[in-house]
């Protein structure tokens, strides 16, 4: 099972949903950069479950304890190791899981790479609650990234049908999404996908979204073309989030619809350094950057754990069987996997200029 990722900063992901504990090893961090804690905390916050009635009603602290790295909350050279005790679990309401697998989870498919023994309670190590230990690397990381002027800034950017204002690609907005209890940045529409998500949680389903993420401050000449592109390093890491479904850079799909004049980037000096006027191609050319804003957007799926009676089979018996599925889970990831993507793209972006 592939847990790890990273070249220059390896982030090492451990533990199950309903294990004592989940966790994670971060190595290559450089040592004597003091984190603030208080920070790391509050980021995770953002991330955890049971905080309002778009989440699941599972209630976790997600206060990260840590094992080594750290000597007075500053890195020792020694890798960095946390861990989140799992302390809300409710694992006999999986127990039919094991028999009869949730129609686009990772159920099936799992029992039959693990012949059967991987740990379904909670989804086990293909859990969104595997987020929570990413969302410490990247706290971590972003730390050190926001000392090399770079930051990372995600919001909501649709939930069913209903967008948000998308972000301007050239030009970042300033203000302090990650403040909102909803992260958006038009907040009429952020009211409407409340309406869509609650409306489909009354009908014991659920909806998915798209987030976009922005990077600024990263300068131009990082990254690889081919394998090893800025693109592809981030994409290979995003899909690690469980429900993502699809990426897109800059315009992505939308250049297809696009004439060369239209969809390419003029290059011009702005204060005496070149800049492009438009940003279609989200900051990276080549697989490498080139000193505009990195702007990606990720599609979440739905939930597949709903309420509603679905169509699945037994596995023993090799027959159809209707499911009932059990235990609290959200009617939308979206709002709570917006640090997760943030937190994803730190891990990505740090390990890139590291090289």
């Amino acid at each position: 099972m592939s847990s790890m990722t990273g070249k220059n900063i390896k982030v090492s992901v451990f533990g199950q949903s309903h294990s004592e504990a989940i966790g994670v090893v971060i190595d290559g961090l450089p040592a004597g950069i003091t984190l603030d804690m208080d920070k790391i905390y509050a980021f995770m916050a953002r991330r955890a479950p049971g905080n309002n009635a778009f989440s699941t009603a599972r209630k976790e602290a997600d206060k990260p304890e840590i094992l080594s790295g750290l000597v007075e909350n500053t890195t020792c050279g020694a890798p960095l190791c946390a861990v989140i005790h799992n302390t809300n679990t409710r694992s006999g309401d999986y127990d039919n899981l094991r028999d009869c697998p949730r129609p686009s989870h990772a159920d099936y498919a799992a029992s039959i790479r693990y012949n059967g023994f991987n740990d379904v309670a909670g989804g086990g190590h293909f859990s969104g609650r595997l987020t929570a230990p990413l969302c410490f690397a990247g706290a971590v990381c972003m730390q050190l990234l926001e000392s090399k002027g770079i930051n990372i800034k995600a919001h909501i950017y649709s939930v069913g049908n209903v967008k948000d204002t998308p972000f301007d690609m050239v030009n970042i907005t300033s203000e302090d999404i990650a403040s909102k209890d909803f992260p958006v940045i038009d907040d009429d529409a952020g009211k409407e996908m409340q309406e869509v998500i609650l409306s489909a949680k009354a009908q014991a389903d659920s909806v998915g979204g798209i987030i976009e993420c922005a990077v600024t401050g990263v300068p131009a000449g990082c990254g690889d073309p081919m394998f090893d592109g800025v693109e592809n390093i981030l994409a290979k890491n995003i899909f690690g989030i469980p429900a993502v479904k699809g990426i897109e850079f800059g315009n992505g799909f939308e250049c297809t619809t696009l004439l060369g004049s239209q969809n390419n980037d003029a290059y011009t000096v702005k204060d005496g350094k070149i800049i492009t006027e438009t940003n279609n191609a989200g900051g990276i050319t080549g697989g490498i950057t080139s000193g505009m804003p990195v702007v990606f957007r990720a599609a979440m799926k739905p939930t597949p754990s709903i309420g509603k009676e679905q169509d699945s089979v037994s596995l023993s018996e090799k027959k159809d069987k209707k499911l009932t599925i059990h235990g609290r889970h959200d009617p939308c990831i979206v709002q709570r996997a917006v640090p997760v993507i943030e937190a994803v793209a730190a891990i990505s972006i740090l390990d890139i200029l590291e090289n």
